[in-house]
């Protein structure tokens, strides 16, 4: 792989496969108390380190693998996977007499009933370690960020992590750890490990009950593996943030959790694209929060991508909800329908919310029983009113919105236009504000082919964005000149 773009990232570490066997619980088994699960759905994935390249890959980047697999049926089906998705593979080892790793879960209605696993755990040895140092030779400076995938399998042993570590420090990669066990040695030098509070616990032999041990322990693996951050993870209460500067507590925004499989990887992802982009760990943790957050919404191995976090909503919305995920738009609108609701649909930016925006949802929500608003997220804002705009982001604008009571439901969307939007919801009444020609108005097709009615509402005369933005400026010009 050349280097010829951002987000070149390269993970080693421990690979697995996800089995899952998907079904239902109507009885209890006669031969023991156990439940009975009727399996409908079998699926296999990427597991272990191979969910921190599925994420990665979610993210966009471009991504090389390391690991060890066995020369069997499951080690095929990890590289095989790797491959199909562009990953280059060059850096694993097949051993004949390994076990690949396999983790087989039983999930009946959202609920994990048992799991089973298949694994070899052994350190590999020197000679396996020059192999794998020798397949990454000369190729390390092809990558912006090493993620080192520790789940204490094997792979990632003393000698290797510190030879990779140092080879690093000399090219000035950063590498960024997700550790395992209580002794993280191994990783001395490393740019930052992302332990969760009973590992960070356990490595720093303090026990963390409170924000005042939770800084001692991170200030102690900060010092004494002399790392550039720590970042552990809080599970329902966030992220703490260590630096030279201390501690930093980052909140978490879930709101819903059905399942925490594979969000450290989502984590360690969402931290290495930061890296890899040149973004700061405090906003990088952000995005790996709300990465995160989507991730341990769904069941099962999940993903986020760009798009998605884009469009994730939170930040101290007065009333969040109002705010939905688009992924949970077509049940909330289907909800409606079995009850009869008549749907209004409308869009915008509504960067500076004023008298002429309340008036024209006032207007438009008496077209229906349920107003829905779709909001233009800020790259989408910055397409359509150029790169000054929007004054305020999309949770601060959606925040706002949430605020009036005429409007039911905000859904973020990053495209130039609502189309997509429109789509996927099927308006009964679709209402545009403005001097539009209703045939002009992007979705009008839809929406008359499925029966529905489009409208345009008038602004109010004088009442803009962007007059409030030139009222403003004059303003500031004028006390410029007065101080003259």
């Amino acid at each position: 792989m050349e280097k010829n773009c951002k987000n070149c990232i390269l993970v080693l570490g421990d690979f697995m496969v996800d089995h899952y066997l998907w079904g239902t619980v109507n009885r209890i088994s006669p031969e023991a108390p156990v439940p009975v699960v009727h399996v409908k759905t079998e699926t296999f994935n990427l597991g272990g380190a191979g969910n921190v390249v599925n994420n990665l890959l979610a993210f966009g980047c471009a991504v090389s693998a390391g690991g060890m697999v066995g020369k069997d049926k499951d080690g095929d089906f990890i590289l095989d996977e790797l491959r199909k998705n562009n990953v280059n593979t060059d850096a694993f080892l097949k051993k004949g007499d390994y076990q690949t790793i396999k983790k087989c879960r039983i999930i009946a209605e959202h609920n994990h009933v048992v799991r089973f696993d298949r694994e070899t755990i052994s350190d590999i040895s020197e000679l396996e370690e020059e192999l794998l140092l020798g397949k990454l030779n000369g190729k390390l400076d092809q990558f912006d960020c090493i993620i080192l995938s520790d789940y204490g399998k094997g792979l990632l042993t003393n000698r290797l992590c510190q030879k990779i570590i140092n080879k690093c420090l000399e090219m000035k990669i950063p590498v960024i750890v997700d550790p395992k066990g209580s002794d993280y040695s191994k990783y001395f030098g490393a740019t930052l490990v992302t332990p969760n509070k009973k590992e960070a616990s356990r490595a720093a032999k303090i026990d963390i009950i409170d924000d005042e041990s939770l800084k001692s322990a991170g200030i102690k693996l900060l010092t004494d593996l002399n790392l550039d951050y720590v970042v552990i993870t809080l599970s329902k209460d966030g992220m703490a943030l260590f630096n030279k500067n201390g501690m930093e507590k980052i909140p978490a925004i879930a709101r819903d959790v059905y399942d925490v499989t594979g969000a450290g990887d989502t984590v360690i992802a969402g931290l290495a694209y930061s890296f890899s982009n040149n973004i700061s760990l405090r906003h990088g943790c952000e995005f790996a929060n709300k990465a995160a957050a989507i991730v341990v919404g769904q069941v099962g191995p999940a993903t986020a991508t760009i798009k998605e976090i884009e469009e994730f909503n939170y930040i101290n919305n007065v009333y969040p909800e109002k705010i939905i995920e688009r992924r949970k738009l077509g049940k909330i609108v289907e909800q409606y329908r079995e009850n009869s609701k008549k749907i209004v649909f409308t869009n915008g930016c509504f960067d500076i919310i004023h008298a002429g925006h309340v008036f024209y949802l006032k207007e438009a929500r008496k077209f229906g029983d349920v107003l829905i608003i779709g909001l233009n997220s800020d790259s989408s804002v910055k397409i359509l009113k150029g790169e000054s705009r929007p004054i305020f982001d999309q949770n601060e604008r959606a925040s706002v919105l949430s605020a009036l009571q005429m409007i039911d439901h905000i859904v973020i969307f990053s495209e130039e236009t609502p189309q997509n939007l429109i789509d996927e919801i099927i308006p009964d009444v679709l209402v545009k504000g403005g001097d539009y020609v209703k045939e002009e108005i992007v979705g009008y097709t839809t929406v008359i082919e499925n029966g529905g009615q489009v409208e345009v509402v008038k602004f109010v005369e004088g009442q803009s964005t962007t007059s409030v933005i030139e009222l403003i400026n004059s303003l500031n010009i004028r006390k410029t000149v007065d101080k003259n």
